[in-house]
């Protein structure tokens, strides 16, 4: 039987009273999209029709799900809010904190070793307040709660931005910051401005080398990294009927790469079949009694240009496999023009490693059609030119394709199997290189491809496919080759093709696992102690923000002026600073020092306005608070985007920067500085950006008269005696400006609970 059963039974038994509802209202057919956010108002019935883009609602979510790395944060935030336990089923998933280097056995004791402490906080707060707890080595957060926890309608947040991996199967699932994730676990609304909503049309039918990951590719081609935000995408025709539920939600973890809130398909025979395989039987019979509920209305997806802010088609049919990058999962090529852009651009063609798996691509069927490739190179006496290294996204994965022969598969062309964990997706990998200046390329079927975002390695081209292309161009160790149409050298001197891809949806067996690493919480948690030790590096108990001082804000200093793109990998670096990821303090030592500064074209070398003298963008910043003095952070275009990293947004509120002045924000990190009380606002003009100097002094004002649609005030003093002002923009509501003035929403749920 399925988790949390009574709670699913709850949401479909009020699903088609509300959607109703909800139709009266809008006065028009729904889309699915629209079906699933009407029915989790947190009033209940839908008594009016928002605006998409503008209207901000308070929803009610299902449940929340929350990763190592990010959890540490956001139960130091819940365990302020005086709740005896979490008010909605929520999960933490050990599964960021593993580093891959040697293989699954001993990465997995290692980390058990080095990261005791936190795993043991996370564990005695699960225990305490009543959450799930999966330990290490049971999975990735995406695949363990698509195997475990999604279901079709409903609605869950998540403290990781892929969390939209959910939508597979039919399920709004949004990433969100901590702080979010701890108001709905402390009882109250979790607020989102209403999404616009785009429709993506499949038809025809995939086949050969072309695999879902493909589609998505596509999608972030056409829309870029920022095309999606604020919107939902909802793909459906009938190209989506003969796609895997595992190959939908490899489409919605990725359409956090296009900046999308979420992502999401219909709930039809292949999402069924899931449910019942994974042994949730239950939860398709009570869909399948609302299943007209789980999908939008016929008239919507008939004339879908009437009903969508933007519809994009895409025919299967004709379809090629993808390569995306390099440093942008947005630069999108066709495999068959992807080898003359190596050749072009002069990126290196030697492949040096390909890694496949990860909360993108480790399904059943992900693995079984990588290892029919492998398999080919065994059989045509090829051997991998490539590192080749396999991640497993869940135990229960892992032990079924270890049963099934498939691990012994890929093992035969010298892949290594890294534990059931992130690892080189998100910088958790300690790299076998012997010139780490050398430029370079990987490939990976991870979802996200920064400069330095696997290794740590500026040099680093890394390139993004499915995970049968990965196999072979790490078979080839030349990205220049072509699977569908070139020919390979093997041992004997003989030219071989590789034939077409094969696999299986899901185990002919069926699912198999001994442990699956799951931890239920105490019954009663009232006597569980959550120790943290005063003198831990890496765990320290929060303090709370200072609230506004009621006045608008003078004589800041500029800290940074970030050039170019920066996402929160820029802002907060994973890797080796995972694990200090519950330590703000500490892990403020990492603030910024990926930016590009605008004035040098420097990393982490910042002017100290006080001094003159330059230094890391940290320290800079510690100096500032230690004077007492306030800063400005200045950015570019779709400013933090990537991870919902909230870290990003904590850092620079913890030392002491007021104010991120940028051109344009990703959606998770703006929400993420509005919670922790910062002040996030957009040039009205975006070639203000220019007026920007290095030894600014600037003032912010209108924050006496702070009120929603109203525009700010920045004016700026020059070192040379000379002034510039501009108006800015905000996209503050009441509600969030009362976060502002109280120092931070956290400080406003400790009040509300003390009342």
């Amino acid at each position: 039987m399925a988790f949390d059963i009574e709670m699913i039974r709850k949401v479909y038994s009020n699903l088609a009273g509300r959607v109703d509802a909800a139709r009266k209202v809008v006065g028009r057919p729904l889309t699915l999209t629209e079906k699933i956010l009407y029915s989790h108002l947190w009033d209940g019935d839908a008594t009016e029709a928002y605006k998409r883009g503008a209207s901000y609602v308070d929803f009610a979510p299902d449940r929340v799900a929350m990763q190592d790395a990010t959890a540490q944060m956001a139960l130091l935030q819940f365990m302020q809010a005086g709740r005896p336990q979490v008010a909605v089923p929520s999960t933490v998933h050990c599964d960021h904190l593993i580093q891959a280097k040697v293989g699954a056995v001993q990465d997995l004791e290692t980390a058990a070793n080095t990261n005791k402490e936190v795993y043991d906080f996370l564990s005695s707060v699960c225990n305490k307040y009543g959450l799930g707890f999966w330990k290490p080595g049971a999975g990735i957060i995406h695949q363990v709660v698509l195997e475990n926890y999604a279901f079709p309608g409903g609605m869950m947040i998540g403290t990781d931005s892929h969390t939209p991996n959910a939508g597979g199967l039919g399920m709004i699932a949004i990433g969100v910051g901590g702080a979010d994730a701890c108001d709905v676990m402390a009882g109250f609304a979790w607020e989102l401005k209403f999404p616009k909503l785009i429709g993506v049309k499949l038809t025809g039918k995939m086949s050969g080398w072309t695999a879902p990951k493909d589609v998505i590719l596509k999608v972030a081609g056409v829309l870029t990294v920022k095309g999606g935000t604020g919107c939902i995408v909802e793909y459906f025709g009938e190209g989506t009927r003969s796609m895997s539920a595992t190959g939908k939600a490899t489409i919605c973890n990725m359409g956090a790469e296009i900046g999308a809130t979420t992502s999401i398909f219909g709930y039809d025979e292949k999402a069924e079949a899931y449910l019942r395989g994974t042994g949730r039987a239950d939860i398709a019979d009570l869909a399948n009694e609302v299943g007209s509920y789980l999908t939008g209305d016929e008239e919507v997806y008939a004339n879908p240009e009437q009903y969508f802010d933007q519809v994009i088609e895409i025919n299967l049919s004709e379809l090629e496999p993808h390569v995306n990058g390099p440093f942008t999962p947005d630069l999108a090529w066709p495999i068959s023009k992807f080898g003359q852009a190596v050749k072009e651009h002069n990126w290196p063609a030697k492949l040096e490693v390909g890694l496949i798996g990860s909360c993108t691509n480790s399904s059943y069927e992900d693995i079984t059609r990588a290892a029919s490739v492998a398999q080919q190179a065994v059989d045509k006496h090829l051997t991998a030119k490539s590192e080749y290294t396999v991640t497993p996204g869940s135990e229960l994965v892992r032990y079924t394709v270890e049963r099934d022969g498939y691990l012994d598969t890929f093992q035969k062309i010298g892949g290594v199997v890294l534990a059931n964990a992130c690892g080189p997706c998100i910088g958790q990998w300690a790299r076998h290189t012997d010139d780490p200046t050398r430029k370079n390329s990987i490939i990976t079927s991870f979802n996200r491809n920064f400069a330095k975002r696997n290794d740590g390695n500026p040099n680093t081209h890394s390139f993004v496919a499915s995970p049968e292309i990965v196999t072979a161009l790490s078979i080839a160790g030349d990205l220049t080759f072509n699977p569908l149409t070139d020919t390979l050298t093997n041992e004997r001197g003989e030219q071989v093709k590789l034939d077409e891809p094969t696999g299986l949806e899901m185990p002919e067996k069926g699912y198999a696992v001994e442990d699956a690493g799951y931890q239920a919480p105490a019954e009663d948690g009232s006597g569980v102690q959550v120790i943290v030790d005063p003198q831990s590096s890496r765990l320290q108990l929060l303090a709370p923000f200072p609230a506004w001082e009621g006045t608008d804000l003078h004589g800041l200093r500029l800290l940074i002026k970030a050039k170019g793109k920066c996402t929160t990998d820029h802002i907060s670096m994973a890797g080796p600073w995972l694990k200090f990821r519950g330590h703000l303090d500490n892990i403020s030592n990492n603030m910024l020092i990926g930016a590009v500064n605008y004035f040098n074209d420097n990393t982490d070398n910042v002017k100290n306005q006080l001094t003159g003298e330059y230094g890391p963008v940290p320290a800079t910043q510690r100096a500032y608070k230690a004077a007492g003095v306030g800063t400005v952070v200045v950015g570019d275009e779709n400013y933090g985007e990537g991870s919902s990293r909230e870290h990003a947004a904590m850092e620079p509120r913890h030392l002491g920067v007021r104010v991120i002045l940028v051109k344009s924000f990703a959606r998770i990190h703006e929400t993420n500085l509005k919670k922790q009380g910062m002040l996030a606002i957009t040039f009205a003009d975006p070639n203000d950006y220019t007026k920007i100097q290095e030894d600014d002094i600037i003032d912010i004002e209108g924050l006496t008269s702070f009120v929603p649609g109203s525009q700010l005030k920045v004016v700026l003093h020059h070192a040379d005696g000379s002034s510039d002002s501009f108006a800015v923009n905000h996209t503050y509501n009441e509600q969030q400006i009362e976060w502002f003035k109280a120092g931070a929403a956290l400080n406003i749920i400790k009040m509300k609970q003390q009342a």
